[in-house]
């Protein structure tokens, strides 16, 4: 026969429990002695209090990116590059000599400082030409060295050729035939920067989204979408300020076409990032990405509306653009650093996926 004692035990520890002779037993102790009352007749309302986002001594459960402002801007004038290519490709398609010649510089200028700023994150060259020694195709890093290293060159070689035809009567008659040859290879080579702009505009987009950061990594989809509109509506809008403003129709088309892509990219991107979008609309990353909404929204509008017939309205409409384009990568990258650094936007998306019967981070 049983034990009252040890009844009353099992009652506290299966509160729930059907009763031998039918009914349920009375509430008492949970487990642990942890007391349960019932919360207006409608269940059990635990006591104990609402669970803290903390991690082992105050610690990250993430490591931030060790990255500084660099990388923000290395984001920035890679895409720059890459759309200032695909618009030279058009316009000397088109027979547009202004704007062909405008975005190929642009090209070669944003490359090189993207360039530099990558060096300078790096901290030393060689490290560059290290990463040349393989071929990863499942590696964003890997891939995206060797997209770097074919776009260089080639873009180097179309805005070079810009100066050929004008220099060329000025050489001896030995080197003209060497001005000449340079000029010929501008179109293969300005084509050739195009093959490679679109992956340059997107594959820092697949690095970011590649990484441990809760915030890019739960953005890794929409990412690339986002800097490839980006990279679009920078680059037409410098042409808009920089190009001679009768052969600047193109890019006034192109910036529309990319800001269009960009916030609406934007917008899906936010609602499948989950709880991490929050960060997009509060603290330092809020204020970027709010100033990238405004900037790209009214330089398409400006552009659209007066771009045209206005040579000072589409420079107003180019520089919004532009800024708009670096207020982008900002916001993404300070938003990132932010879900590194609080355990919530590590924690919260783990378990949903773990209800949703998903793999984790890791």
């Amino acid at each position: 026969m049983t034990n009252p004692a040890q009844q009353e035990t099992r009652e506290g520890l299966w509160p729930d429990e059907p009763r031998r002779g039918g009914g349920r037993k009375r509430r008492g102790s949970g487990l642990f002695g942890v007391r349960r009352f019932a919360g207006n007749g409608r269940g059990e309302e635990s006591m104990v209090p609402e669970a803290e986002f903390t991690s082992y001594y105050g610690r990250p459960i993430v490591k931030p990116a060790p990255w500084s402002d660099e990388i923000p801007a290395y984001l920035f004038v890679g895409g720059l590059a890459a759309g200032s290519s695909l618009l030279a490709a058009g316009a000397d398609l088109a027979d547009l000599p202004g704007l062909r010649r405008q975005a190929r510089w642009t090209a070669l200028g944003s490359i090189g400082l993207a360039t530099y700023f990558l060096i300078a994150d790096l901290g030393r060259p060689e490290r560059f030409i290290n990463m040349l020694r393989v071929v990863k195709l499942t590696s964003p890093m890997s891939v995206g060295s060797w997209i770097l290293a074919g776009y260089g060159p080639l873009a180097g070689v179309a805005a070079v050729a810009e100066l050929a035809r004008p220099v060329e009567e000025a050489l001896p008659q030995s080197l003209k035939p060497v001005a000449r040859l340079l000029g010929w290879a501008g179109r293969p080579a300005g084509l050739g920067a195009a093959f490679f702009s679109p992956p340059l505009a997107a594959y820092t987009a697949v690095l970011l989204g590649n990484t441990a950061t809760p915030a890019w990594h739960s953005a890794y989809k929409e990412l690339p979408m986002v800097f490839a509109g980006s990279a679009a509506a920078s680059a037409a809008g410098m042409a808009m300020i920089a190009a001679p403003h009768e052969q600047a129709w193109p890019a006034g088309r192109l910036a529309v076409g990319g800001a269009l892509w960009e916030l609406g990219s934007a917008q899906v991107m936010e609602h499948s990032m989950g709880i991490s979008a929050e960060l997009l609309h509060e603290g330092e990353a809020g204020r970027w990405w709010t100033a990238s909404k405004a900037l790209t929204l009214g330089g398409a509008a400006v552009s659209l509306v007066a771009g045209r017939r206005s040579k000072p309205a589409a420079v107003v409409a180019g520089a919004a653009l532009v800024a708009g384009s670096i207020c982008t990568r900002f916001a993404i990258f300070r938003a990132g650093i932010a879900s590194a650094k609080d355990p919530k936007y590590t924690v919260v998306p783990q378990r949903a996926r773990l209800d949703r019967g998903e793999r984790t981070l890791g």
